[in-house]
């Protein structure tokens, strides 16, 4: 320590690593100082949607105090579910700087084939839903055919594919246009009724703080060995805490009616499996740097065209699995599945949830905040019985903050950078 440091101040901590000296800051207060700097640096990450959703939630929950009871989240987390998997592939997509404008009418397409081939064909229910994903990702790969060999944009071939797959819904499915899914069975019953025990909704909750918690010290082991700088044991502690605490009371509170959906506990499941993905794996950071830089990452050594071939294929994928769980939730595979605002509010909930259009970030938890925040203003403007209009009115509000927001906050990390 440098010999002008008055007696009665406390430095902060430091520790020598060789010549590199890494300070940490304990606890709550360290992790309020390294948040506060994140967003003075234009780093917003979910504080804008958290705040918009607050907003939303106080504003139905005066005009209508039904709207925050446990019944109607638990019908709210039944619809968040559907859209919400769709909207997952819509982020891996635009993480690489691309788009999919065919998700919604995969998602019908999708629905149509579990209809034809379980309930006409007399496959298995599981056979027919592997079938549908496998078309899924088959078309998405063709997609990322086109785009890497013959140059066609990536706006132009899924606008035709939105055209083309809708057709391909209408063939299948006939001259009755719908098919009515068997009333009781295993997979109707996921898409309807289906909820954990108390102990299984407790035990799941509080896995996300502990997966935090075990990740976190995993990076500082290995930042430390870098000699590098990293958050203090007791930030992350106190983050894994909060998050742990916040997600049983939610529990506990759904708990008092009917309990938290199995259909959003996989939804939750694959946001958490494909954070980790994105975040701690090669092909996440590829993902994130073909759509950063698409010509500094292939002279990294990235194979940029098999990093748009899985986007590509993800998406698609993502997207039939969504029509089969709105199949599910319906009971029913029909000709308006997947059209009217599913494509809109799927590409909707991964802006407003904070994936940048501009590419290059985002993170699977954009979907799942996203997409509760336009479930949270449908169900709001239905129970104070408003037009339909208005909620299309809101949410196009809702996105173009998001969006003004998105850009403003790039703004603001290039001016940090520089400066």
């Amino acid at each position: 320590m440098t010999s002008d440091i008055k007696d009665d101040v406390a430095p902060a901590p430091l520790m020598d690593r060789g010549d590199v000296r890494v300070t940490h800051e304990a606890g709550a207060s360290g992790a309020i100082r390294s948040f506060l700097s994140r967003v003075r640096s234009g780093d917003l990450g979910s504080l804008p949607v958290v705040v918009g959703l607050v907003i939303i939630w106080t504003v139905f929950e005066s005009l209508n105090p039904v709207f925050l009871s446990s019944d109607n989240l638990a019908n709210l987390l039944f619809d968040c579910s559907t859209v919400g998997v769709i909207s997952l592939g819509i982020v891996c997509i635009l993480i690489v700087g691309e788009i999919d404008l065919s998700v919604g009418s995969l998602s019908g397409f999708a629905s149509a084939m579990v209809g034809v081939l379980w309930v006409n064909q007399g496959w298995p229910a599981w056979l027919a839903i592997a079938a549908a994903v496998s078309v899924g990702g088959l078309i998405g790969s063709l997609y990322a055919l086109l785009f890497n060999r013959v140059g066609m944009p990536s706006f132009v071939s899924t606008l035709s594919g939105l055209l083309a797959i809708l057709g391909l819904q209408l063939y299948i499915l006939g001259a009755a246009g719908s098919i009515n899914l068997p009333y009781g069975s295993p997979l109707v019953n996921f898409g309807q009724i289906l909820v954990m025990p108390h102990s299984v909704a407790y035990a799941l909750a509080a896995l996300p703080g502990l997966v935090t918690f075990a990740t976190g010290v995993r990076a500082i082991v290995h930042r430390r060995q870098a000699n590098l700088s990293s958050q203090s044991l007791g930030t992350l502690l106190v983050r894994a805490v909060a998050i742990t605490v916040a997600l049983e009371l939610v529990v506990f509170y759904l708990n008092q009616a009917r309990g938290v959906p199995w259909m959003f506990g996989l939804f939750v499941g694959l946001v958490m499996a494909m954070s980790y993905s994105l975040t701690r794996t090669k092909w996440g950071r590829s993902m994130t740097a073909v759509g950063g830089n698409r010509e500094a990452a292939r002279r990294a050594g990235i194979n940029v065209r098999l990093i748009y071939t899985s986007a590509f294929a993800l998406c698609s994928m993502f997207a039939a699995a969504g029509g089969v769980l709105s199949a599910a939730r319906l009971a029913s595979a029909s000709i308006q599945a997947g059209t009217g605002d599913v494509n809109l509010n799927a590409i909707a909930a991964a802006v407003i949830g904070g994936t940048s259009l501009f590419g290059g970030r985002g993170n699977a938890y954009s979907a799942l905040l996203g997409i509760i925040v336009i479930q949270s203003i449908a169900s709001g403007l239905t129970l104070i019985d408003l037009s339909s209009s208005l909620r299309y009115m809101i949410t196009g509000a809702v996105l173009a903050v998001a969006v003004i927001v998105d850009s403003l906050a790039r703004r603001s990390r290039v001016s940090h950078g520089r400066a």
